[in-house]
């Protein structure tokens, strides 16, 4: 019965499968896309359940993007030697590595979705799935993992999924996995089912990619609660000469995306999120650096900041929070345009540096705190996040935003800036944290500057008149 099955039982023996397949009626899957985006609830979804496909595919020049929803940090809730943090960058690592062999120079977009919580971020999942076939050339193929699969993650993975591709009029399939080791003949969709034939090079590099999860295909140790997630019998399941999607009707999502962020798991309002990089790491890092990130030597820290201030909608503010101040240099420029600023950030090494730059300007307060648990009070005509939301787990990146929606006066403005280029050690990418930004309903996009190396948007809470009429240029 799915739903009462264990990774560790032996499951449905893949002879039984082959049987069936023997004497189904399984149509050809249609291929003539112009692009393929691939959902994975967790890291190695996307190469057990579509590896082959996704070789097929860029072997033939399409496009393929592979969206990984969680880290997988769940894996091994028992385990005595891996800590949750620890299996989640061993598994970007895993899945970063799978996707070179399957589909070479295909990065895969990591969300940091906390592992078990993809129906409380469906609207994050759903932003990123719609970008990225803003993205692509169409008609595009999109696959997630089948919504009978018997795992929340999975089921919510193909509601978010399925709803953007209903209104978006894209094609959706779903990839059974845990189908294979709960379920029998009985419980397969045959009528809804399509067969996507692999070559002997897909097949080969599926399983050498296959190979890359050792995480979970071998134990961690030899302890109990270290065992392989996908023991022998389970692999079986993925070394066939075909994979298997499904026009998948039940994925129908039971309730509007946009109210899902009201379940959203996340630690205590004043407990930090335990995937969030903690204060320690930063502590660190400003230990070992003066100027860490080139603020004040690099041309690129200087022209981005100048960037954002000429993205600025008006020429000063009342009060500004900057979120993340480090040593004060972006501090400085805007206490220059606004009358007060209150700049915030966890290390303090970078706030006796910003300190020290900002000199005694009394319009400028700097305030360590753990964001977003420890919260400034009052309201804020400007809010500067940059540099900033990709430390922050799905969680706390949510819980920060509601918080920016709250401290924001009336017509006022949040500046997001973020790096672009995957960094192992940070819960989301730079992208992931404008893509949860933009699919806030309560948000108006005003300004979007993209680059290959950053992104920079301006948001309010209305659409803004243009600097052209709000400074009386038009009529």
């Amino acid at each position: 019965m799915a739903g009462a099955f264990s990774h560790l039982d032996p499951g449905t023996p893949e002879e039984e499968w082959a049987e069936a397949f023997r004497t189904a009626a399984v149509a050809r899957a249609d291929l003539d896309v112009a692009a393929l985006v691939v959902v994975a609830a967790h890291p190695d979804d996307e190469t057990l359940g579509a590896g082959g496909l996704i070789n097929l595919l860029a072997r033939r020049g399409t496009p393929v993007r592979v969206i990984v929803a969680t880290d997988g940090e769940g894996s091994h809730p028992d385990s005595p030697t891996r800590s949750p943090a620890e299996l989640a960058r061993t598994r970007r690592d895993e899945v970063t590595a799978a996707l070179e062999l399957l589909c070479p120079g295909s990065a895969p977009e990591f969300l940091g979705i906390p592992d078990g919580a993809v129906a409380a971020h469906a609207r994050v999942l759903a932003g990123a799935v719609s970008e990225m076939l803003d993205t692509l050339p169409q008609p595009a193929l999109v696959i997630a993992p089948w919504s009978g699969d018997g795992h929340g993650d999975h089921r919510a993975a193909a509601e978010a999924t399925a709803e953007v591709c209903r209104r978006r009029g894209a094609a959706y399939r779903g990839y059974p996995i845990w189908l294979w080791h709960w379920g029998t003949p009985a419980d397969a969709p045959w009528e809804q089912m399509e067969r996507v034939p692999l070559d002997a090079q897909a097949q080969e590099l599926k399983a050498r990619a296959m190979a890359e999860h050792g995480s979970q295909t071998s134990p961690l140790s030899p302890a109990v609660g270290d065992e392989a997630v996908i023991h022998s019998g389970m692999r079986a399941h993925f070394a066939r000469s075909f994979e298997t999607l499904v026009v998948d009707k039940a994925a129908a999502p039971s309730s509007p995306l946009v109210d899902s962020a009201a379940t959203i798991v996340a630690p205590p309002p004043d407990e930090p999120s335990p995937g969030s990089l903690p204060r320690q790491w930063f502590d660190d890092f400003y230990d070992r650096n003066d100027d860490p990130w080139g603020f004040d030597t690099r041309w690129y820290e200087q022209r981005k900041r100048a960037v954002l201030l000429g993205a600025l909608p008006r020429r000063g503010y009342e009060h500004v929070l900057e979120l993340g101040c480090s040593t004060g240099a972006l501090t400085a420029a805007l206490a220059d345009r606004c009358e007060r600023v209150t700049a915030v950030d966890f290390a303090q090494a970078a706030l006796d540096a910003a300190r020290e730059r900002v000199g005694d300007r009394d319009t400028v307060e700097l305030r360590q705190a753990a964001l977003p648990a420890e919260w400034p009070d009052g309201g804020f005509d400007l809010i500067v996040l940059s540099e900033l939301g990709y430390y922050w787990d799905a969680a706390d990146l949510e819980r920060a935003i509601d918080r920016m929606l709250q401290s924001l006066r009336p017509g006022g403005h949040i500046v997001a800036c973020h790096w672009r280029h995957p960094v192992a050690s940070h819960p989301v990418t730079g992208d992931g944290v404008h893509v949860a930004l933009r699919t806030q309903p309560d948000l108006h996009t005003i300004v979007h500057h993209e680059e290959a190396d950053f992104l920079l948007d301006v948001f309010g809470t209305a659409p803004a008149l243009s600097v052209a009429e709000e400074t009386g240029l038009l009529p």
